[in-house]
């Protein structure tokens, strides 16, 4: 399998993110905090990792929420998935909200998400009068029905 490398900075107490198994697409990211971060229902908050990415051209890293947390506990991300564009150097941080009934905590080094780095096209836009139809066409939002 190849391997593109990505120089990162970890700023925090926790172990570099990496990949659970050998079929995992994201690498779990942890949270860095100082004290614990309560989210109360339907709270959200903005989650420091203490990482910082250099992605080379060409390539986002993508967060997205670990689907443990949003069934366990009903926490999930919001902006999702959230992007990180080549050319962004601060740190990583993630939006964070509980949708679930009760109080849920934060502690520093909990996985709170996972990252996915995709290769992206960049296109050039023409503008025209018309576009080609499709049997489709304009149908969307469910307009296949459920079965």
């Amino acid at each position: 399998m190849l391997h593109t490398d990505i120089s990162i900075i970890n700023r925090s107490t926790n172990p570099l993110p990496e990949y659970a198994t050998e079929g995992s697409s994201g690498m779990d990211i942890r949270a860095f905090v100082n004290e614990v971060v309560t989210l109360e229902p339907l709270q959200r908050a903005l989650i420091p990792t203490g990482l910082f990415l250099e992605l080379p051209a060409g390539y986002e890293a993508q967060i997205r929420p670990r689907s443990g947390l949003a069934i366990k506990q009903g926490i999930t991300c919001l902006n999702t998935p959230g992007t990180i564009d080549a050319d962004y150097r601060g740190e990583i941080k993630v939006i964070l909200v509980n949708l679930s009934n009760e109080q849920v905590t934060i502690n520093n080094g909990d996985r709170i998400a996972q990252m996915v780095f995709q290769k992206v096209e960049r296109v050039q836009l023409r503008a025209v009068e018309e576009i080609n139809v499709t049997e489709r066409g304009a149908g969307g939002f469910g307009h296949t029905g459920k079965n």
